[in-house]
């Protein structure tokens, strides 16, 4: 076998002379995964793998291949004056030198590298690796270190927790349980970012980072209205006909609320502040809707009072509906 640089770069690629452009990148490709230093386990794997980079620059590019072909370059990508009429035994020295100096192989840069049509097999690690591979390009140039895939993740939190911030376990896809700080005032489906705690990195980069999304528990007997929270809060018919203080819960302690005499069923009392956060330095209130339950063993007075009030003070309440 003769040196690295002079073998010829179709055998190296293992393509004819007629092939196309796309047979010479598709050759290029495969010795590029299956001898990548930092991918391959194949012995002299960095030897092949900069032969056959070395084969690609110059069949890759139009105009170098073109030469090649015409003997112009050798495998190096080097000019040859050898067989140049003037050039050959006997020849004048200084008419050698003179027509090398005239002699102009532009192909943008140094010989063997990227060519004047923007020719960089850089561009194939881009396909093979995601473009942020390790690997060192055939010119020497190093990408930066892959960084490892993000992962998503998903937990749960009470409304309690959503509003005063709260400790909550998550299990990510990675293996790994881990205990996050879900913050004060979070709405649904905001996300967490934690870094570093995402897919390791195949080529020894950074991981990837772990997006877990926050997701609020319906709650027992909450309901979210944007800022404001609603309760139905379940009264007895004498108070609402003679008016009363109850206890009403809240996100935080329970606190007293008056009731008014004489309300109707479905009114609505509102507890300022007692809601969700507003996101600037407020927050929301809480509306409570009375709701009148009637006793379960006190049917016959109720149709007693019933017959009474319907006979004294008959009203249409549904009045107006058409």
């Amino acid at each position: 076998m003769g040196s690295l640089e002079m073998r010829d770069p179709y055998l190296i690629l293992g393509v004819p002379k007629g092939a196309t452009a796309a047979d010479i990148k598709k050759a290029f490709r495969r010795l590029a995964k299956k001898y990548h230093p930092d991918q391959s386990t194949e012995p002299k794997a960095k030897e092949k793998f900069s032969e056959a980079s070395a084969a690609y620059e110059i069949l890759g590019d139009e105009k170098k291949r073109g030469a090649f072909d015409r003997g112009e370059i050798d495998a190096e990508g080097k000019p040859k004056f050898q067989g140049f009429e003037g050039f050959g035994g006997g020849a004048d020295p200084r008419r050698a030198g003179a027509g090398a100096e005239h002699f102009e192989f532009n192909f943008g840069g140094r010989p063997g590298r990227g060519g004047a049509q923007g020719f960089d097999p850089g561009d194939i690690f881009a396909d093979l690796f995601g473009g942020r591979a390790g690997a060192r390009q055939p010119g020497g140039q190093a990408h930066a270190p892959v960084r490892g895939e993000d992962v998503q993740a998903s937990v749960s939190v009470g409304l309690a927790d959503s509003v005063h911030g709260a400790k909550a376990r998550v299990s990510l896809p990675t293996g790994r349980d881990l205990e996050i700080s879900v913050p004060a005032g979070i709405e649904e489906g905001k996300q967490i970012r934690l870094k570093g705690q995402g897919q390791p990195s195949p080529q020894g980069g950074p991981p990837g980072d772990a997006i877990v999304t926050v997701h609020i528990a319906k709650h027992p007997f909450f309901r979210v209205e944007g800022r404001d929270i609603r309760l139905d809060l379940p009264i007895t018919l004498y108070e609402a006909v003679l008016g009363a203080k109850v206890n009403v819960p809240t996100l935080e302690n329970p606190v007293e609320l008056g009731i008014p005499a004489g309300s109707n069923g479905a009114r609505t009392l509102r507890l300022r502040g007692k809601g969700l956060p507003d996101g600037k330095s407020g927050r929301g209130d809480l509306l409570v809707s009375l709701k009148i339950v009637l006793p379960d063993d006190a049917k016959d007075d109720l149709e007693s009072l019933a017959r009474t009030l319907a006979g004294k003070h008959a009203y249409d309440p549904r009045k107006g509906l058409g």
